[in-house]
């Protein structure tokens, strides 16, 4: 019925005239409204119903159940894994999978504080349990309540990886026994655990990598950040199958998430906060003393942009450090070139001419090279920027500075309301394109990943913070190759090669306005210089195009929505 009325409200949408379609899109209660109307309906941005959703489910699982299927047979060596369950909720629900499984009763460990009649051994700590079990034994770490089916077991126990800790996808049995909710999660990805605790189940590693760091934490997701934070060269391998049933334990993923906290206390020197209605943890990384961020802006004419966007930098952001470099490529409009002689007088601000043709890496570069020689961050902002959040510019140079982070991305909205921005997926579109574009403002996003600070492999160059020895490591964007498009997904590979991480940092929201009336530009030219830079990053970063890693294979490349691939897609998985 939903739907009906949806498609309904869409056709009579269609016929009102665009004047009087943009005049409502201003009203952004209206726009959200709508949104969260379609999104409801299952239309939103092409996004499937939930009975669509199960059907997809199903014939994936078609799909996974084939791989599994032509994988190696079990090496029997590899029998002696112990499961270790935290809690007691729903517990005779997992010790009835394992038994079925062939685990027995000797090889199961409980860890509770509650006194249990069951014939496992029980522990009040991981450390405890764990303490108890062979340093070389492989341990399989479940929550209560989870269940294993036999294949997958199985597939753990021939799971020779020499990988430190491995986890896999998990999914949900409803009461009519049907799988569903799956969690296609993405590769390794610290900072996304630090926010939501994604890995919280389904957990494979040595008991001696316990014995060796002393663990505190009472979780599953706790233990996974505490083991990264006091090793952060750990090496993790993801599973991409459903592999473990889990339930509804709101229990373990709040103590998760506190666990996170407490070991980001410890051993770090960041500020993390709970916020219990989006149930994720904010980090603020430190800034011991504020670096100076040299904000470069290209512009040709657009006062009104431009105003917008640097009166709102000047008035609104509580980080003082910072100076504007104004770029302007041969602007000719009187208002214009009045406003920017004005704006060269603020003492934060300096006014430079980029003669010549539009290439945006390459005034970009200028920018950065007329950068003051004292400057420690290097901020790209286009000129359609507005600040939302005063403390935007804080949380990012906050993760700019940390040693093992690159490129950090900020999330972007369009004037609307809607996502512009919220991290870069290498193969939409079989390039690049940004995940969950169009949806509501205030959107949880697929696993919480919108409002969750987290790693991609790419963020956008419309408002990104790098180290300044960083961009000059890797030679700034590519003037050569990119002039226009892609230039900011190969500088953020280029520095991801280096060994950093690249952060979308769901903290620090701003306007990105121009580009949500801005079509494709089909001039000739134009198409064939896009065309000619979609081939270069396809040549180039293939690998990454192939598989995202902050990206699961069991997604749609379709569209940027999070939805399970097609049937279609499935044809080069197999």
């Amino acid at each position: 019925m939903k739907k009906f009325a949806m498609l309904t409200v869409k056709g009579a949408v269609g016929l009102v005239p665009r004047a009087v379609r943009n005049k409502l899109k201003s009203n952004h209660k209206l726009t959200e409204f709508y949104s969260r109307s379609l999104q409801r309906s299952g239309l939103f941005y092409g996004f499937p119903s939930e009975k669509k959703r199960m059907a997809m489910y199903s014939a994936y699982l078609t799909h996974q159940n084939h791989r599994l299927q032509n994988l190696a047979s079990i090496d029997e060596g590899a029998r002696e894994t112990s499961v270790v369950i935290i809690g007691v909720q729903k517990l005779s629900l997992t010790l009835a999978s394992l038994n079925r499984v062939g685990v027995e009763n000797e090889r199961i460990f409980v860890v509770s504080e509650q006194d249990i009649e069951a014939s496992v051994h029980c522990f009040t700590t991981i450390s405890d349990a764990v303490n108890s079990i062979s340093p070389s034994c492989r341990l399989l770490f479940l929550n209560s309540g989870d269940t294993i089916a036999k294949d997958s077991f199985e597939l753990f126990l021939r799971c020779d990886s020499s990988a430190d800790l491995v986890y896999c996808d998990t999914d949900k049995v409803d009461v009519k026994a049907r799988r569903v909710s799956p969690h296609f999660l993405p590769d390794w990805n610290p900072d996304l655990q630090l926010s939501t605790g994604y890995v919280f189940t389904g957990v494979i590693c040595r008991a001696n990598l316990i014995h060796s760091n002393s663990i505190a934490s009472s979780s599953i997701a706790g233990l996974v950040a505490e083991l990264w934070v006091k090793q952060p060269q750990l090496s993790v391998e993801h599973i991409p199958y459903t592999l473990i049933h889990r339930s509804f334990n709101k229990t373990a993923i709040t103590n998760g998430l506190i666990d996170i906290r407490k070991v980001l206390e410890c051993a770090t020197h960041a500020i993390s906060s709970y916020n219990e209605e989006l149930v994720v943890n904010h980090v603020q990384w430190p800034i011991e003393s504020e670096p100076l961020v040299s904000l470069i802006i290209p512009t040709k004419n657009g006062k009104s942009l431009v105003k917008a966007c640097i009166e709102s930098i000047l008035e609104k952001t509580v980080y003082q450090n910072y100076e504007i470099l104004l770029i302007d490529n041969g602007s000719d409009e009187t208002e214009s070139l009045e406003y920017f002689a004005k704006l060269n007088k603020h003492p934060k601000v300096r006014v430079l001419s980029y003669p010549g043709e539009f290439n945006y890496s390459a005034i970009n570069n200028f920018g950065v090279q007329h950068a003051c020689s004292n400057s420690a961050v290097i901020g790209l902002v286009n000129n359609d920027i507005e600040v939302i959040n005063p403390y935007w510019l804080t949380s990012m140079v906050g993760h700019a500075i940390r040693k093992d982070v690159g490129c950090v991305g900020a999330k972007l909205l369009y004037s609307d309301g809607r996502i512009q921005h919220a991290g870069v997926v290498l193969g939409y579109g079989g390039g690049a394109g940004h995940a969950h574009k169009y949806f509501p403002r205030y959107h949880p996003g697929y696993m919480k990943r919108l409002i969750a600070t987290q790693n991609y492999s790419a963020v956008t160059a419309a408002c990104l913070l790098v180290k300044k020895s960083l961009f000059t490591e890797v030679g700034g964007l590519n003037e050569e190759d990119l002039t226009v498009a892609f230039n900011d997904v190969d500088f953020c590979l280029r520095v991801k090669e280096t060994g950093v991480r690249n952060v979308y940092c769901a903290e620090a929201e701003l306007y990105h306005h121009e580009s949500v009336s801005r079509g494709l530009d089909h001039a000739p030219a134009k198409a064939a210089r896009f065309n000619r830079e979609l081939n270069y990053l396809k040549k180039k970063w293939g690998k990454y195009i192939e598989h995202d890693p902050a990206y699961s294979p069991n997604l749609t490349l379709l569209r940027e929505n999070f939805s399970i691939k097609a049937k279609e897609e499935f044809s080069s998985y197999i």
